[in-house]
């Protein structure tokens, strides 16, 4: 790991697990922009953030769909919450169809956070959890808990009439539901998820397709796709740029 950037992510409160995925800090500790690749993981972040040229923020980030080289800048503090696409409707109770690939800046008062809570990451913890907590709905519709429960468990593979049988829920509904909410197809968004999949592989350096791809060519070009590179390159995570390997890594 990068000695000047620090990060850590758990798992959330069990009763959370339906729409968070974990909890995170990250720490750009240097005085120097730290170089990242974000790739496409399926997930909507909610981050808290202050540096030394920024004032604490708060924004909400959209689904990827493809890589974008950013720059963290220098002693940047971060706290943020990577919800499962479920909590777009129940938790946060919004579409972030107009968010894919870009960010969206929250009031500063969102969810009670003051800079100062970046400090400590167990309160920041506890102070995300309880406010979830309050805002975790009676009920939930079955067809959407069990359609996400599909996608994730079978990582991607499972194809859109697959689940709609599964679910009984016509992959037309799927589709308009996936697109008013998230702003992509069930399939585009499998797609993401089964190329994540095949992160943990890859970080193992196993190169060549693991899971439902139809050849290696097809492998190389959808990781190329989400990654901006080959797999063996992707494996070497120069300057640990690529964080979400370097966090699957580190497991």
């Amino acid at each position: 790991m990068d000695q000047d950037f620090y990060y850590n992510f758990i798992e959330p409160d069990i009763v959370l697990a339906d729409f968070v995925e974990n909890l995170g800090t990250f720490h750009n500790r240097s005085d120097e922009a730290k170089e990242v690749v974000i790739i496409p993981d399926g997930r909507v972040d909610l981050f808290f953030m202050q540096s030394q040229s920024e004032p604490f923020h708060i924004a909400l980030v959209g689904l990827e769909t493809y890589p974008e080289q950013r720059q963290i800048p220098p002693q940047t503090t971060a706290f943020v919450v990577s919800f499962k696409p479920l909590a777009v409707e129940y938790i946060l109770h919004t579409s972030i169809a107009e968010i894919l690939n870009i960010a969206k800046d929250l009031p500063d008062d969102f969810w009670g956070f003051k800079a100062e809570d970046l400090q400590n990451f167990e309160l920041c913890c506890t102070k995300a959890t309880q406010k979830i907590k309050e805002l975790l709905p009676k009920e939930t519709d079955e067809r959407k808990r069990n359609l996400f429960n599909l996608i994730y468990s079978s990582k991607g593979e499972m194809s859109v009439k697959e689940l709609s049988e599964n679910v009984g829920w016509s992959s037309r509904q799927i589709n308009r539901y996936f697109t008013k909410q998230l702003g992509l197809s069930l399939k585009a968004y499998s797609t993401i998820l089964r190329f994540r999949a095949s992160l943990e592989h890859i970080v193992q350096g196993k190169l060549f397709p693991e899971l439902n791809y139809t050849d290696q060519n097809h492998f190389i070009k959808e990781v190329k796709k989400f990654s901006g590179v080959a797999p063996k390159e992707l494996s070497q995570n120069k300057n640990d740029r690529f964080v979400l390997l370097s966090v699957l890594k580190g497991k």
